[in-house]
């Protein structure tokens, strides 16, 4: 038996030595290659296409731009036949799990069917062109979790987590039978899920905030200032003393990041900028008072072309549909007068409990084009909405390279145009027919050319 004990050990020993052997011999992979032919690139930034030009990306990222030929052992060829190749597209104001379920999901279900519908949506988000989305309000974080592993398929998200607001204040959501609450009551369904969230005064704001960036996320949202959706906030309303403001700001410089907020007037807005908030989101009401303020503390505008048009947002009661009726009164405005000032604007669609019209995307992006040129639009939608994401410093998820553009080192984020949309902006309202292929990630989810 001790002869077979050491023929068994002296066997296992050789098997050992060998398989360790192999391992130092093997060779890492080879990275994945594509080469892309024959097109026209527009980088994000400049005006100019790179004509006739070729781009390699190694595995998740763009290695090569060149208007000489270029070749690529093993890898794969596509010939763009001359189209336009841009960046990926970037929506900044976007809600993951609020986008794709209807209102009365959100009356009657739960949050696994809210993150399931938002699941889903992801998918058609990213087909759409969007291939990154700052998520400004909701619980999409095993949404992008899931997403980052490649087991769903959707955007790139850079989460806020649940929006917090104060008691009736936007985020208010809880029947009016609610108050007055009493110590014990149990927290209300969809801030316990983690869909929204409320906090009151300096020591619950601090609280709060914290739980929202232990949660994951890359960004605080909160709102400052009165809604359309909401019941119990006029848009007059400043939410939130400048104490508690400040105290959101602090607690995201603590974690290096930055403090968004929902404000549409110029009270609301000019105390968040005093106590050091750095995107404003909507601003529909503001005047130019307030732009010189955003201009002065390099605050952002991050607007979206809502309009009372035939995509306007409905609403189930007649006090939200005058407030919107008021909000887009103001729309044209001050795309006009932010863009005159020089305010750096941002592109989002703020999208709602509404599927079909989340379908609509990009053509909300297209709506665009009745306050800037194809160029401003397609480099605000690239470019510049990937800057505003940089304000999330070390809280930025996706650090490997740049986002929002085309060139040596960013990820490969990329769409072929059947057209040029610098020329004709409509072309990204219907991704469906003119967006021939979508890469994300140096992975293509789309492609028409084969």
């Amino acid at each position: 038996m001790l002869s077979t004990l050491k023929h068994s050990m002296a066997a296992a020993t050789t098997l050992l030595l060998l398989t360790a052997g192999q391992a130092w011999s093997e060779e890492p992979p080879s990275p994945a290659v594509t080469l892309f032919t024959n097109v026209n690139v527009f980088d994000g930034v400049n005006e100019s296409l790179i004509k006739n030009a070729n781009v390699v990306v190694t595995d998740n990222l763009i290695s090569q731009i060149s208007t000489e030929p270029l070749a690529v052992a093993g890898g794969r060829v596509i010939d763009g036949g001359g189209r336009t190749m841009i960046p990926g597209l970037i929506d900044v104001h976007w809600h993951t799990s609020y986008c794709c379920a209807a209102q009365s999901t959100v009356v009657t279900g739960d949050i696994l069917e809210v993150a399931i519908r938002g699941a889903q949506g992801s998918e058609n988000t990213l087909m759409r062109g969007f291939t990154t989305v700052r998520d400004v309000g909701g619980n999409p974080f095993a949404t992008k979790k899931m997403i980052d592993a490649g087991e769903l398929v959707g955007p790139r998200i850079l989460p806020s987590g649940p929006p917090i607001g104060q008691t009736g204040g936007h985020f208010d959501y809880r029947p009016y039978q609610a108050v007055p609450t009493n110590p014990g009551d149990s927290q209300w369904y969809w801030y316990s899920t983690g869909l929204m969230a409320m906090a009151d005064g300096v020591d619950e704001v601090t609280k709060r905030a914290r739980e929202v960036m232990r949660m994951g996320a890359s960004q605080l949202k909160i709102s400052g200032g009165g809604g359309v959706s909401s019941v119990y906030d006029p848009l007059d309303v400043r939410q939130y003393t400048f104490d508690e403001l400040k105290a959101f700001v602090e607690v995201a410089d603590t974690y290096n990041t930055y403090v968004a907020s929902h404000i549409f007037t110029d009270e609301a807005a000019q105390l968040a900028i005093k106590a050091g908030i750095k995107t404003i989101e909507h601003g529909f009401l503001m005047n130019t008072n307030t732009l010189q303020m955003m201009v002065d503390n390099d605050v952002w505008l991050s607007i979206q072309p809502l309009l009372n048009d035939e995509d306007a947002f409905t609403f189930n009661d007649p006090v939200s549909t005058q407030k919107w009726l008021q909000v887009t009164d103001g729309t044209d405005i001050i795309y006009k007068q932010a863009k005159k000032m020089g305010v750096k604007i941002a592109f989002g669609t703020d999208i709602l409990f509404d599927p079909a019209l989340a379908e609509k995307q990009g053509a909300f992006l297209a709506k665009l084009k009745r306050w800037f040129t194809p160029y401003e639009v397609m480099k605000m939608a690239t470019s510049t909405n990937a800057e505003l994401l940089e304000l999330s410093g070390p809280r930025h998820p996706y650090q490997q390279g740049p986002l929002g553009k085309i060139v040596e080192g960013a990820y490969a984020d990329l769409i072929l145009v059947n057209g040029n949309p610098l020329e004709d902006i409509d072309l990204v309202a219907n991704p469906q027919k003119n967006f021939d292929l979508i890469m994300k990630d140096g992975v293509i989810y789309k492609n028409q050319l084969k």
